[in-house]
């Protein structure tokens, strides 16, 4: 007989008891109302803890592991999520203390057991309000709010979020959330429990620091800093590097902009000595970044580091986070991003050079932009400053190299974000922060800083339909919420404080873009989730300006609204050139802007909410979802996790078994293929795999108009080639996006291989995958036979060089064939294109006319190449087919697939007696076709199903 020692509530000691299986069963069976009891079997998780009790198991340990064991069964049905949470945080409830002001009591007298010294985690200010008003405070919390939590969102908040006092968890999450809104409001009592039951009912959160931070005695609530060199000298890069350092460690992620610093070779005139470049700079501040983690082991340390892509060191900077090379010229825990200059991507476009300047001997570069950025440019050219002249798709190609081996550089577009800023009247802006949603000016003496928080779009929907008055009533409080933070929060240096209180920017963001759509069955490159994409941002644009022209009616408009587009009129929208639909009275908040200005320069910036969403259980900010099953790992192991609202679906359908999830594994987490998923739900259901880069594009662009910052834009391509991405940034730069790309998301060549489900199943799925594949090449063949002729494929290749693939391109099913226009049916030769000195590798491109584009594509700042020319043809990067690259073994289908090529005499006889021959002439037959495919989805991007992927 096993026994169990059950410790006495908040005690030290301990009694002993003999495990009992009913009683074990009847704790779970407690735990299990309102579930489905048709799936949800309390005794089969009994029977798996029983199975695992040792002599001497503490009770907190039976409820963990009953916990876990519930967690493993969620792809039984979503409810086990639910049970599993359940018994956690009833464990946690026991080991904690329920009196919130008592809990907060305890962390502010908190004792180092280990020197003796005070070590209280809560601030003074904070424990004095909570305890005036500790009755309110205490009869306000609804605990059993704590049990809408899902297991893996409540293992989160244990994990970083709860405080602790000597290694154990003293708060709730009720606890947590009502001392952030005290730490926000202080003595309103009234505002402190508005931000506490909007909170606690899953409305919306704050960001990460501010859950760590608020009410502590360090409140360093922000979340972005972006922080300017402060000299090209020993002195500015040491001092900033410090700064860095005091911002990371109260948990504020940095973006740096290193556009001043000298390159390598350049003269230093105080030891008559020459730079080593930006390198070994950025290897100091990598160790830095490793070093001071964000408050002490919550999150890694994380600086994104900026630089224009005229920098004379740019090629050694793209090289920095790749994983081979010399040790010594690499910093893989920064991350990188470039500040890109829209003369910059003409200049690919047109396949003309490129310059690269030191900043030292062609000053100011970075200090400007448009027009006048092309001025001093074309002026610095002329006077022959420039250290080297390139192709200037040389470098192109070599960011896009870097983006395919290591997911970035980040993509950020110069012009667009200083047009479209609202605080273009303080100078140019010269980098974002490190998640790229954050666009606000910083200089050395200014550090500009961010506080966000993300909305939870699900909680939104009331009987099947969106309350957009909802939305618009908390985003206000929201916006009320983050103007409080300015002015309480902690600055760990004064160059913050500065800027912040004279811009007053805020960050409010989303999370669970996704879910609302699958919440609503709406596919998500459907027309319905387009136009609700368009009414959600504008609302919270609305609302996020309505609450600050009611806070600047009260207290005044922030220090430089003089000049600012807004207080000139200039609403985001209108710097877009967009109409807001009728859903709100813009020309009525207009007129009250104009008479009462705004307490804030900058409103709207959706973040990535990579932890906060796994706190509320929603999908990442605006993303689809990447799988439809997927591992979550956590502290207490792996579990699988199945999208919810389809496990939900194929319950309803009693489609749901061991054999439908063993199919989607097999499948890679695609319910794509699978015959007997209806098809209405395959629609609701893709993946961002299967969804086009260009439908995820244009509703980035569609919601762009309403967001005054920027936005945190991945990009998923399973198997990218140049082709692909060129096509992809150029699209997204002629939207006008100002965040062109976040992180580069693509997927391994080979998966992994799937122990766990039976060979029959892969078979299946394998057959099934193929099938389909059949299907779509079946429909769409005789369309992309008719555009490759049309794009000229005998001649992609005409000066005789393989051109080579960045990797190979996966074959993607097309519904439908491309639409036919005159765009399409002529046929247009593609037209050889020259560059300077040897032909670069992978062959230029050849872009379509952009003169009906918001961004011109001639201008008198690009020259083409034109010296020791070189014909090549224009055509994108080839890629090469993974599954009819070679031919049959049979010679009767080898001489059928030579027929198709248009071979003279001598080389068809020799293929004919060579075998290998033959398959290499029909392998580079393919690539030109894929070649062709490419050049016409560069110039017909409208049109061309297979743009971006």
């Amino acid at each position: 007989m096993a026994y169990v020692f059950k410790r006495v509530q908040r005690s030290r000691h301990a009694r002993k008891e003999r495990v009992q299986f009913d009683k074990i069963t009847a704790r779970i069976e407690k735990l299990s109302y309102g579930l489905d009891r048709n799936f949800i079997e309390p005794i089969e998780v009994t029977q798996k803890v029983v199975a695992g009790v040792y002599h001497g198991v503490t009770t907190v340990e039976l409820d963990n592991l009953a916990a876990e064991t519930a967690a493993y069964l969620t792809t039984k049905h979503p409810d086990y999520a639910i049970l599993a949470a359940r018994i956690a945080i009833s464990n946690l409830h026991k080991e904690t203390k329920k009196s919130f002001s008592q809990v907060i009591s305890d962390l502010y007298h908190y004792v180092n057991p280990k020197n003796g010294r005070a070590a209280g985690m809560i601030s003074e200010e904070t424990y004095n309000v909570v305890k005036d008003n500790a009755e309110t405070l205490d009869s306000a919390i609804i605990y059993n709010r704590d049990f809408n939590y899902n297991f893996f969102g409540f293992k989160t908040l244990e994990r970083s979020y709860l405080l602790r006092i000597n290694g154990r968890v003293a708060e709730r999450p009720q606890h947590m959330i009502m001392r952030v809104a005290v730490g926000i409001h202080g003595r309103d009592m009234d505002r402190v429990l508005e931000t506490y039951n909007l909170m606690s009912e899953r409305f919306f959160t704050h960001a990460s620091p501010t859950l760590f931070n608020a009410g502590t005695p360090h409140p360093q609530l922000s979340s972005c800093f972006l922080v300017a060199m402060k000299d090209d000298s020993i002195e500015g890069i040491y001092d900033t590097l410090k700064s860095c350092a005091m911002i990371s460690k109260t948990a504020g992620g940095i973006g740096l902009n290193i556009h001043n610093i000298r390159a390598t070779g350049s003269y230093i005139a105080g030891t008559n000595g020459y730079s080593n470049g930006i390198v070994p700079m950025l290897r100091a501040y990598d160790a830095t970044a490793r070093y001071v983690d964000q408050g002490g082991n919550k999150r890694p340390g994380a600086f994104a580091i900026y630089l224009e892509p005229w920098h004379a060191d740019v090629f050694e900077f793209l090289d920095l986070r790749k994983n081979h090379g010399k040790e010594e010229v690499r910093a893989r825990d920064l991350f990188y991003a470039l500040w890109i200059n829209d003369l910059f991507m003409k200049r690919v476009e047109a396949n003309a050079n490129w310059s690269l300047f030191c900043p030292s001997e062609a000053p100011n570069l970075h200090e400007v932009y448009g027009e006048a950025f092309e001025e001093l440019y074309v002026k610095y050219e002329n006077e022959g400053r420039a250290r080297k002249v390139i192709p200037a798709q040389k470098l192109w190609y070599a960011i896009l190299e870097a983006q395919i081996e290591t997911g970035g550089p980040f993509m950020v577009y110069k012009d667009h974000a200083n047009n479209k800023s609202n605080q273009k009247n303080l100078g140019t802006i010269k980098s974002s922060n490190l998640c790229t949603e954050i666009i606000e000016y910083s200089s050395p003496d200014e550090t500009a800083v961010c506080n966000l928080a993300s909305l939870a779009l699900p909680s939104f929907i009331v009987n099947g339909k969106y309350d957009f008055q909802k939305l618009h009533d908390v985003t206000k409080v929201v916006t009320y919420n983050l103007n409080r933070i300015i002015d309480v929060n902690y600055y760990p240096i004064p160059e913050a404080r500065r800027s912040n209180m004279r811009h007053r920017p805020i960050g409010v963001g989303v999370q669970g873009l996704a879910d609302a759509f699958m919440a609503l069955r709406m596919p998500f490159d459907s027309q319905a989730a387009k136009e609700l994409n368009i009414q959600i941002f504008e609302t919270i644009y609305h609302a996020a300006l309505e609450a600050s022209s009611e806070l600047a009616e009260r207290d005044g408009p922030y220090e430089t609204w003089m000049g600012s587009p807004a207080q000139q009129g200039q609403l985001q929208y209108d710097m877009w050139g967009v109409t807001p639909t009728d859903l709100w009275d813009w020309a009525s908040l207009k007129e009250k802007i104009a008479r009462t200005g705004l307490r804030n320069s900058l409103l709207v910036a959706p973040m990535p909410t990579a932890s906060t969403s796994q706190i509320l259980g929603n999908n990442e900010c605006f993303e689809p979802y990447t799988s439809n099953i997927y591992t979550r790992r956590v502290l207490a192991g792996e579990f699988q996790i199945v999208c919810p609202w389809l496990l939900r679906e194929l319950v309803d359908l009693g489609l749901w078994d061991d054999n439908m999830k063993n199919m989607i594994i097999a499948h890679n987490g695609s319910v794509q293929n699978i015959p007997s998923i209806p098809d209405d739900v395959k629609a609701i259901y893709k993946t961002v795999w299967e969804i086009s880069q260009k439908k995820v594009l244009d509703l980035a662009a569609d919601r762009g108009a309403f967001i005054c910052q920027s936005q945190s834009l991945n990009v998923h391509l399973q198997a990218p080639t140049m082709g692909q991405l060129t096509s992809m940034h150029f699209y997204g730069w002629k939207k006008g996006l100002k965040t062109g790309m976040y992180y580069l998301r693509t997927r391994p060549a080979a998966q992994a291989i799937q122990f766990t489900v039976d060979q029959s199943v892969l078979a299946s799925a394998k057959q099934q995958n193929s099938d389909a594949k059949a299907r779509a090449k079946t429909a769409s063949s005789t369309a992309a036979a008719a555009t490759v002729n049309a794009a000229a494929p005998a001649a992609v290749r005409a000066n005789g060089i393989p051109t080579p693939s960045a990797s190979p391109s996966p074959s993607r099913p097309t519904a439908t064939p491309p639409p036919t226009t005159a765009a399409t049916s002529a046929a247009t030769p593609v037209t050889p294109v020259t560059i300077k000195q040897e032909p670069i590798s992978p062959s230029p491109l050849k872009f379509a006319d952009s003169s009906s584009s918001s961004t011109p594509s001639s201008s008198s700042a690009i020259t083409p190449s034109s010296s020791t020319e070189t014909a090549v043809n224009a055509s994108s990067t080839s890629s090469t087919k993974d599954s009819n690259s070679t031919p049959s073994a049979s010679e009767s289908s080898l001489a059928t697939s030579l027929a198709a090529l248009s071979l003279d005499d001598k080389t068809r006889k020799a293929a004919e007696a060579d075998p290998e021959f033959a398959a290499a002439l029909i392998r580079k037959y393919e690539r030109d076709l894929e070649d062709a495919k490419l050049q016409c989805s560069l110039e017909n991007k409208e049109a061309c199903l297979m743009c971006s992927g």
